[in-house]
């Protein structure tokens, strides 16, 4: 199997490749980079010489997630990060899996093993990007039942201006301007809802982008939101997130 490597940590960079040869002698690795400027131009022209790619999210020039929307990559990816942040976005795109870093020597052997397996159950031993889109396509939740005295009523996604945490508890705030307290926590809100419609600003709000009706930048290199509906505290977009939010904010 040929593999080709993004990651602008040297250190990091040498322990994947160890891990790899350890896994099996059979990996070559054909192709290492340390920025989007130097792995474009080689992964438009040289891709189909490559059978897996693994790509650190964060590099010193941009989000690996760039090149998607450069190059048609056609080949199965397996990020790296150290932000668990990025996980939605990473399974947008031809993405096998989704390591944390530090990567262990197990977590890497995991995540080959799925791609091996996938390739046997599948294809018959080859992998193709309409295959990895057809497997990690993913219905997401368009409806919440939500509580008001005695009783129940059923929202859309559409009619959700935001999600927010406030103590232990989530709330779901309305475009009709009503709070709700729900049963989920924010963290596996994500998990459950489209990524093209809502977005996690920061560690206990997510908003709908149908429902932002003005964006001013911010102290500390942040972004303050303004919804529809207010929430009882400031949307504020944490400063790792601005870029992720303004591609996202913009679309594709």
């Amino acid at each position: 199997m040929k593999v080709a490597i993004l990651e602008d940590e040297p250190l990091a960079a040498e322990k994947l490749e160890r891990y790899l040869r350890k896994y099996s002698e059979s990996i070559e690795v054909i192709g290492r980079f340390d920025s989007l400027e130097t792995a474009r131009p080689w992964i438009s022209e040289h891709q189909n010489e490559v059978d897996l790619f693994f790509m650190d999210v964060q590099l010193t020039d941009g989000l690996s997630f760039e090149i998607f929307t450069e190059v048609q990559v056609k080949k199965p990816v397996i990020f790296t990060t150290a932000f668990d942040e990025f996980a939605l976005d990473a399974f947008r795109v031809n993405s096998i899996d989704y390591l944390l870093k530090p990567i262990t020597f197990t977590d890497l052997s995991r995540a080959l093993q799925k791609l091996r397996s996938m390739k046997e159950q599948f294809s018959g031993g080859k992998i193709t990007a309409p295959l990895v889109a057809q497997l990690q396509k993913k219905t997401y939740k368009d409806r919440f039942l939500v509580s008001l005295g005695n009783h129940i009523h059923s929202l859309t996604t559409k009619e959700i201006a935001a999600f927010y945490a406030d103590g232990r508890d989530a709330y779901l705030k309305s475009t009709a301007g009503r709070t709700y307290i729900i049963e989920y926590k924010i963290e596996s809100l994500q998990e459950l809802l489209d990524p093209r419609q809502f977005f996690r600003v920061n560690r206990g709000v997510i908003v709908n982008i149908n429902a932002i009706s003005d964006v001013v930048v911010y102290s500390n290199r942040r972004l303050k939101l303004t919804l529809i509906s207010k929430l009882d505290k400031d949307v504020i977009v944490s400063r790792e997130k601005v870029t992720q939010f303004k591609q996202w904010f913009e679309g594709s």
